[in-house]
Formats: structure tokens, sequence, C-alpha cells
């Protein structure tokens, strides 16, 4: 028999459950009904601004598009290895050579460019900012040297950035048979400049920010400071780090777009400039399929850092958003 406490409990747990669900589709109802209807009123030199279902009719061509590619690339490098097997069989001297698809990148190949683009530059941005950071959080005088460079550096935009890492990868780094595109190196240097300086600063903030009693228990238990980093500083500052880190990743994926724009390098960015250049009558819901597409991306990874959090965290009651 179910008491009427508990029957006030189970209402409060649907109540809540209600809120959470119907809350955000309350609002992406609301967003969709507002987008159609202004859609409808914007007419611009491509023609009317895409509402929703021009925008989901563009996503499915560019689905069949990469398919398309995709089979085209299989019958390509099948058509060689028939060809090769033939010369072998008439002269088994012959050095088979494969040549590499040519074939115009398709949307998905973008995202993928640009989720390896960025997590490669935010990985780089965070090597170097964490220990940095540690350092900074546990000497006034080292944060006292590299404060200024922090204050000097943090606000340069990433358009300013990307000629000056432009001509340096390009000075620095010379191979005939380079492991990665100019075009990789670049866009991920100019990511990881750019969002060295949350995580830098966040980290720093959190060190300094220690509770005295832990520092004095370190102190009681004699641990040397690479102990004491691992044992105290470290826990301690995860929750000041991952706020810098989540900060760093959208950052980094914002600057990413820039500068696949700007210096017209494989990802996203690009796909939205070519798009807008082509001028054609489905190119403006072509561009709104990658503008969703980057603000999902850029949500899932936010999400994906707040669950490494979440699974890093000695504090497993902590309400964390």
């Amino acid at each position: 028999m179910i008491t009427e406490k508990e029957s006030r409990i189970d209402f409060a747990k649907l109540t809540g459950w209600l809120k959470t669900i119907m809350l955000p589709v309350i609002g992406l109802v609301v967003f969709i009904g507002l987008w159609n209807v202004l859609a409808k009123n914007i007419d611009t030199s491509l023609g009317q601004f895409p509402g929703t279902t021009a925008v989901w009719q563009q996503a499915k061509v560019l689905v069949d598009e990469h398919y398309t590619q995709q089979n085209k690339a299989e019958a390509f490098y099948e058509r060689q290895h028939k060809r090769n097997a033939e010369r072998m069989a008439k002269d088994p001297n012959y050095q088979p050579k494969i040549r590499a698809f040519t074939g115009a990148p398709t949307f998905f190949e973008q995202i993928w460019t640009s989720l390896y683009t960025v997590m490669i530059g935010f990985l780089m941005a965070s090597l170097i900012a964490v220990p940095l950071g540690i350092l900074c959080g546990l000497s006034k005088s080292s944060y006292a040297a590299i404060n200024p460079l922090i204050q000097l550096f943090k606000p340069i935009s990433p358009l300013a950035w990307l000629p000056l890492v432009t001509m340096v990868v390009s000075a620095v780094y010379v191979s005939e048979d380079p492991m990665f595109a100019k075009s990789f190196i670049t866009s991920a240097a100019t990511v990881a400049l750019c969002c060295l300086w949350p995580t830098l600063i966040n980290t720093a903030v959190g060190v300094s920010s220690i509770d005295t009693d832990l520092i004095n228990v370190s102190k009681v238990l004699r641990l040397n400071p690479l102990q004491h980093v691992i044992k105290i500083v470290m826990p301690s500052s995860i929750p000041a780090i991952f706020t810098g880190l989540r900060l760093s990743l959208g950052i980094g994926w914002m600057v990413l777009i820039a500068a696949e724009m700007l210096a017209q390098n494989p990802g996203l960015g690009k796909f939205v400039w070519d798009e807008f250049q082509n001028g054609s009558s489905e190119s403006l819901a072509r561009i709104m399929v990658a503008v969703l597409t980057i603000g999902i991306i850029g949500f899932i990874l936010d999400r994906l850092m707040l669950q490494l959090q979440k699974w890093v965290s000695w504090d497993k009651s902590a309400t964390l958003r």
C-alpha cells in the first residue's frame, strides 16, 4: 500500500522529470516556430531565407552526396585493383600502384577534418596550459612573471594570429613528404594559440584557491612537490581546471571555423564559405545545415567534457552543469 508521503515523493519526481524533458522541448518548438515565421518574411539576393523544411531537404541531399561519393571512391579503387591484378598476371615483376581518389570532400568528411583539427589544437593547448597554470597557482613569482604575457596575448583575435602562423608554418615546416598537410598544422596551431588562455587562467585560480587545511596536511605528510601536485593540488583544482577546459574547447571550435573560412583550409568553415561563394538557390539552406551542425557538435563536445569531469572528479555528489 502506497502511503501519502510516498505518493508526494513520486509526484515530485514526476514533476521534476517532466520539467527536465518538457522545458527544452518547449524552447525548441518556440525557436522552430519563430524561425519559420521569420524565414517567410526575409528575401535575400539568393532567394528566400530557408525554413526548417528546406534545411531538412538539403541535409538529406548532403547525406546522399556523401554516399554517392563513397561509392565512386570504392569503384575507383576496385578498378585499380582489378587492373593491377591483370597486369601482375601478365608480368609478375610489375609493381602495382594505387592512386588516391581525388574527389571533392563530402560534408561528413569536412566534419571529421574539423573535429580532428580542433581536438589536436585543444590537446596542444591543454598540455601547455594545465602545467603552466599549476606553476602560476603555486608560485606567486611565476604568476607575476607570466601574467603580463597572458594579458597581452589573451585578447588577440584568431584573424590576427592566422597570417603569422601561416607564414611561420610555411617557413619552418618544409618537407618533400610531409606527414601532415600545412593547412592542418596552421589551423591546429591557431586553435591552440587562441584556446590556451581560459585553461591557464582557471587552473591558476583553482590552484591558488586550495584550502589551507589541505596544504597543511601536505606539510604534515611531508609530501614532495610531485606528490603534493598529484595528491593535493590536482584533485582540489579539478572543477576550476575543467571550467577552463570547457571554455577553451568552445573557443577553439569557434576559432577553427573562422580560421578555415579565412584561410580556405579544409573543414566546415571552408564548406560554409564555398557555399556562400557558390550562390545557388540551395546555398542558404546548405549553410544553415552547416551552422546547425557546428552548434550541435559544440554542444556535444561540451557535454563530453562535462562527463569527463564527472568521471575524474573526487566529489561525485557535486552538481555539474
